[in-house]
């Protein structure tokens, strides 16, 4: 390992210029903007991050089609690329497609293998692929919620099928959004944990309930901590009291997040109320997990959030934990954003979800 440790930043600047939504006024689409990436660069200048000697610039590996078919049919790869030959397309109600997107997309997936590689060959302790678009909804067959190519599916198929990494490998959702596609890859891989934190819709139902526990092989490694709308800070991290003991019975040899930061208060296609203080506390707890069960591998892996105030704001967050330096949330995250607290309804949650996981972890039994 590196003699101090030392934290990789995949960067490039196509994606904070290309692919640029055509829509002139805030739609749903239209959120997922190159301005997400621009505006993390520029606060993470701001505060000098890129001066700092444990921070790594790296570039996104190449791939090529061979890696893409690793994780996605051919008509699907073949569609976003005739699209974007094109240069305009919508795919369902949910992927705009520009001259830019297939391109940009297979450099995302070249980010999330490059952010892993980089731990894995010793070059950093652990990493933060700041990429889009984002991947976690999108399937092998076809794209979906705002993600083209499904960037932490493609880079596991990755390790398994080019470099022969078969190690157990846990993947921890923090995105708003259950992440349908990416859990469909492992659903029944015993070698891969799943583990979702997600907001859940009590009233009509959702996908990502707490009963889906994977198949097969798989059947337990796969676990959802569904949180009513409208949590805070106050609620977001009792999900911590499952993930640990799991971690700690599964014992994975790499631990990838799916960083997605659309719980923050202000984010336009979210609903809860966290700030990125939360952000914060949770890298603190996963680091120190991450230390005692896997020498430190730990990759993020950016997924939704389009606030861009909040955004940038969490990401930096997010590196200030992972440097070991103290953060302060800024002065506008200061007030008081919701007078309800969820904790009961979370608190009942968790007892329901230990409960059912009883069958398949010790920890809890």
């Amino acid at each position: 390992m590196p003699a101090i440790n030392k934290i990789g930043l995949i960067i490039d600047e196509d994606f904070s210029s290309k692919n640029i939504p055509p829509y002139p006024h805030p739609t749903f689409l239209s959120y997922e903007t190159p301005l997400r990436i621009q505006s993390i660069l520029d606060l993470l200048e701001i505060n000098r991050i890129f001066v700092n000697e444990r921070i790594t610039k790296i570039k996104p590996a190449f791939i090529d089609e061979v890696v893409l078919n690793l994780a996605h049919t051919t008509y699907h790869i073949e569609s976003i690329k005739n699209f974007s030959n094109r240069g305009y397309g919508i795919l369902g109600d949910e992927v705009f497609i520009t001259e830019d997107t297939y391109e940009l997309a297979k450099k995302a997936v070249g980010g999330a293998i490059q952010a892993i590689k980089s731990i894995l060959d010793s070059d950093v302790n652990q990493s933060f692929a700041l990429i889009r678009p984002p991947g976690h909804h999108a399937l092998q067959e076809k794209p979906s919620g705002l993600c083209i190519f499904n960037n932490i599916a493609n880079a596991i198929m990755y390790l398994r099928k080019k470099i022969n990494y078969n190690e157990k490998i846990a993947i921890i959702d923090i995105d708003a959004h259950f992440g349908d596609g990416l859990v469909q890859y492992f659903y029944n891989d015993p070698s891969v944990l799943y583990f979702s934190v997600h907001e859940f819709d009590f009233v009509e139902g959702d996908l990502g309930f707490i009963d889906e526990l994977g198949e097969g092989e798989g059947l337990g490694t796969s676990v959802n901590f569904p949180m009513p709308l409208g949590i805070s800070d106050v609620e977001f991290l009792e999900f911590m009291d499952v993930l640990e003991p799991i971690l700690n019975e599964f014992n994975p040899d790499l631990i990838i997040i799916a960083a997605g930061f659309d719980m923050y208060f202000s984010d336009p296609i979210g609903n809860a109320f966290l700030t990125s203080d939360s952000y914060y506390r949770f890298t603190q707890k996963i680091l120190k997990i991450s230390e005692n069960i896997c020498e430190s591998k730990l990759g993020f892996i950016l997924e939704g959030g389009y606030s861009l105030i909040g955004l940038p704001q969490c990401v930096y967050a997010v590196i200030q934990a992972l440097l070991g330096e103290e953060y302060e949330a800024p002065n506008f995250e200061k007030f008081h954003l919701s007078s309800e607290t969820k904790i009961d309804e979370v608190r009942k949650i968790k007892i329901s979800l230990k409960k059912l996981l009883a069958n398949y972890w010790s920890c809890f039994k």
